[in-house]
């Protein structure tokens, strides 16, 4: 039976002892694990959560108050209502159970970056870990108390984790309590509004007892998501079966290999200006228009596919100097190949989608742009890899071409162990889709799958970022000789960045594979997708590239003396899925986009928009609702739209760094005081769409050509 929350200031009880008592029935002498470096953490899921209200204070100006906090505590639950009582519980806390830097307890939350506004002046903090300025991965005072990212672990809404929990089901309350109203900390709260805060902190413990339980101890449970695919990796491909102590001779026969793949600063530096995400994008020629029968398809698995298929830079980087066209040719023939170029009388000769993108090019002048993206250009330097070479000498044509920093290196495929890896996991999320009992696992797997891109594109260069009461939020740059030096000398490293920088040059590749056979029937790009017209028309075209993965496919397995069905498992209805091919997603019946993450979709008698920072789920029926026929729903869809604040589930988020005091009146008329160090306030943000004026001109430009 699930115990009752013990209350600290509601006025049902008030007292402190009860909380020292939850720490006596739960906490035992059983419930430590050391680390590696001596340190005690408690091993029980604990979890911390505040809510809070935004308003504007009578000066007008933005301000923000908590008026609820919630501790759980391995099932128990504490609710609370100021910032004394919170104080004084966690000081109890600390010295009931005798906690300091080396005897710790970890409170779980979701979406640090929010509470850790709040918090940031109510603790001394010993160490702050952050991804970037006001995104800590944990936080530790001074008196053993040590938050954690819940969020960044599991890299799900706290609805959703609730929905993924398979052993402790807790859901997530969803609209019992209403955050428009206005609360302190003398609102009085209905018991329906106080079981929606404290089952917030259930489903973080629940979840992190799921955690302790599948990792053997809290102390072995990552900090972020991609944690959990790069702890298996490593194990994988440095150790016997993830079995630390044995089979020393792989050990160290992978890290000779490492050894010979090591940085310089220049070459690291090249490698970031080479980096590029995914292609996404929409063809101009139909950017606008209201289309009938738009297909898609999509790659299966695509990053981890180019991961099995390709080749990536191996040994020693060689730094030469190209001496004319042939040896450039002969160059990017037989060796992975990295370089700068300056670009003079650049011109599009293919015109349904372009390639290059302004924001990796530098010193450009005279350009012509698509929505970013490069059509012609006077000059531009620009750094590339030879797989994007591929892609650029057949969509554009210049009048010169300077390269200058050419790096190459041999080509090979990735280690046999990772290989390995990947395809377990990829034949994990397959077969076991659906199986009843093999829920954990599935999930594990297709988190873990998805993360494996992710842990190759880590950057070497991150600033050192820390969080103090003196100096608020501040960053250091790192010394680039330092960062390189600890990258090559790390024992435990398995990646070499310069593969990510490959992984996505791969997979726009294929993609652009697909943009440049379709053409004229091209409409719309991202990542691992294509949308357009005339399916039956290019089936060719598919049916050929997935023809040529399937012997790429099978030429990787036989180098690594893997069995083919490793690459093409099939599901619980005997289904095979071939990883990396082209898979029909469907048709829909009308699709109209406005550029890059940006688009409307009818198919099956739904409507769904995709706006980048909107959230669909109650954008596309606010839209909906517009209009009875969908054509004029379309209609809608265009420059101009504003979606209200109420259905965008956008927030603008203020972040307030100073004291703020005063007294504020509860949607009741109850008035009540409130004394804040630091805060947020939140507030429902509209949208209205809007296209820049350059792609507008470049789009009438198109419209003309077209006439």
């Amino acid at each position: 039976m699930t115990p009752s929350p013990i209350f600290l200031t509601s006025g049902k009880i008030h007292s402190f002892d009860e909380v020292e008592k939850i720490l006596d029935d739960r906490i035992t002498d059983g419930s430590w694990v050391n680390t590696n470096k001596k340190t005690l953490y408690c091993n029980v899921p604990c979890a911390f959560d505040i809510e809070t209200t935004s308003f504007y204070d009578q000066c007008g100006d933005k301000a923000g108050l908590m008026y609820e906090w919630t501790l759980g505590i391995n099932g128990a639950v504490i609710i609370g209502r100021t910032w004394d009582d919170l104080l004084e519980c966690f000081d109890r806390l600390s010295k009931h159970m005798g906690l300091c830097s080396e005897k710790r307890m970890i409170f779980y939350v979701h979406n640090l970056a929010f509470e850790m506004q709040w918090i940031s002046y109510r603790f001394n903090w010993e160490k702050v870990f952050a991804v970037d300025n006001r995104k800590p991965l944990y936080a530790l005072t001074d008196t053993g108390i040590e938050f954690r990212c819940s969020y960044i672990l599991s890299g799900y809404s706290l609805k959703k984790l609730g929905d993924e929990l398979q052993v402790y089901k807790v859901q997530k309350m969803v609209g019992d309590l209403d955050y428009e109203k206005i609360r302190h900390s003398g609102t009085a709260m209905s018991d329906k509004e106080l079981k929606y805060c404290e089952n917030d902190v259930r489903v973080v413990m629940a979840y992190i007892q799921e955690e302790i339980e599948r990792n053997g101890s809290i102390t072995r449970i990552p900090l972020t998501n991609t944690g959990y695919v790069r702890k298996y990796c490593r194990d994988e491909v440095l150790y016997e079966h993830g079995n630390h102590k044995t089979n020393t001779d792989k050990f160290w026969n992978y890290r000779r290999l490492m050894k010979a793949l090591t940085l310089d600063e220049a070459t690291l530096l090249q490698c970031v200006r080479a980096f590029q995400g995914g292609f996404t994008h929409a063809s101009a020629f139909y950017s606008g228009d209201l289309l009938e029968d738009v297909y898609s398809i999509d790659f299966t698995s695509a990053y981890p596919a180019v991961m099995v298929t390709e080749k990536y830079p191996m040994g020693s980087c060689d730094h030469i100097k190209i001496s004319s066209p042939e040896h450039f040719y002969d160059n990017i023939r037989l060796y992975c190949c990295m370089f700068d170029v300056r670009i003079t009388g650049l011109e599009a000769t293919f015109f349904y989608d372009n390639y290059l993108s302004s924001s990796r090019c530098h010193r450009m002048t005279g350009a012509v742009l698509n929505n970013g993206r490069v059509v012609s250009a006077d000059s531009l330097i620009t750094t590339m890899t030879d797989v994007d070479f591929q892609i650029v000498k057949r969509t554009y044509k210049w009048k010169k071409f300077e390269v200058t920093n050419f790096r190459r290196w041999r080509r090979g495929y990735l280690p046999t162990d990772l290989v390995k890896s990947i395809l377990h996991l990829y034949r994990n999320k397959t077969e076991l889709k659906g199986v009843e009992g093999m829920e954990t696992e599935y999930l594990r797997s297709k988190g873990m799958l998805n993360s494996v891109y992710g842990m190759c594109v880590t950057s070497v260069l991150m600033p050192e970022r820390n969080f103090t009461q003196e100096t608020g939020w501040t960053s250091t740059p790192p010394d680039i000789s330092d960062a390189v030096q600890s990258y090559n000398d790390n024992i435990r490293r398995f990646l070499y960045y310069p593969w990510g920088i490959f992984v996505t040059a791969y997979c726009r590749y294929n993609l652009w594979t697909g943009i440049s056979r379709i053409k004229t029937d091209y409409v719309y790009s991202d990542t691992d997708s294509i949308k357009f017209l005339n399916y039956e028309k290019h089936k060719g075209y598919i049916d050929a590239f997935n023809a040529n993965v399937e012997r790429k496919l099978r030429k990787a397995c036989e180098y690594h003396g893997i069995p083919f069905e490793y690459v093409a498992p099939k599901t619980k209805e005997g289904v095979e899925k071939m990883l990396g091919v082209w898979d029909y997603e469907g048709k829909y019946d009308l699709f109209k986009t406005l550029g890059a993450k940006r688009y409307a979709t009818y198919k099956d008698g739904k409507f769904s928009i995709t706006v980048s920072g909107v959230n669909k789920k109650v954008a596309s029926p606010w839209l909906r609702s517009q209009k009875e026929d969908i054509r004029e729903v379309f209609d809608l869809f265009e420059e101009g739209l504003c979606i209200p604040k109420e259905y965008t589930g956008k927030m603008t988020h203020t972040y307030i760094d100073y004291p703020q005091d005063g007294i504020i009146e509860d949607y009741n008329g109850v008035k009540g005081e409130y004394h804040e160090l630091s805060s947020v306030h939140l507030e429902p943000a509209d949208y209205s769409m809007s296209i820049a004026l350059e792609y507008l001109q470049y789009l009438m430009g198109i419209r003309e050509k077209e006439n």
